[in-house]
């Protein structure tokens, strides 16, 4: 039986990492899911491909604010190519319920479990697809 709400899950909803605001972000975004009401927006800050620093605030579900903790950690420091790689391994581990192959999860494993919720889909991807909008603002796509 699937653990909706394990440990890991619950350590990222309760302790979020990277949680604020930074001073002078690159990109800001802001994703809104008008049917549960989860509301997050991210604050992006690059150095040329690299994105060296990402924070977030926003209200919604243990899922939703667990999802944008992960991200927060496994994004950082990446480049942008690095990030959309990350992107698609996150939208295709969530819709088959399994990493791709030779993709490490970390972390994100814990939401091995939302593809069997289809409901809950799109709490865990929100942060990911509003990730991607940032992406697309700052490359001016």
């Amino acid at each position: 039986m699937f653990d909706l709400y394990s440990e890991i899950l619950l350590d990222h909803y309760r302790l979020p990492r990277n949680k604020g605001r930074l001073e002078h972000p690159t990109v800001s975004v802001e994703g809104v899911n008008p049917l549960c009401g989860d509301d997050l927006t991210f604050d992006l800050e690059f150095e040329g491909d690299v994105l060296r620093k990402v924070r977030f605030i926003g209200k919604g579900c243990a899922i939703s604010m667990a999802s944008a903790s992960m991200l927060t950690e496994m994004l950082e420091g990446k480049t942008t190519a690095e990030i959309e790689h990350w992107i698609q391994n996150f939208k295709e581990f969530i819709r088959e319920g399994e990493a791709p192959d030779g993709v490490d999860m970390g972390d994100l494993t814990a939401l091995s479990g939302i593809s069997k919720l289809p409901v809950r889909v799109k709490c865990a991807t929100l942060p990911w697809t509003t990730i991607e909008e940032g992406l697309q603002r700052y490359r001016g796509t």
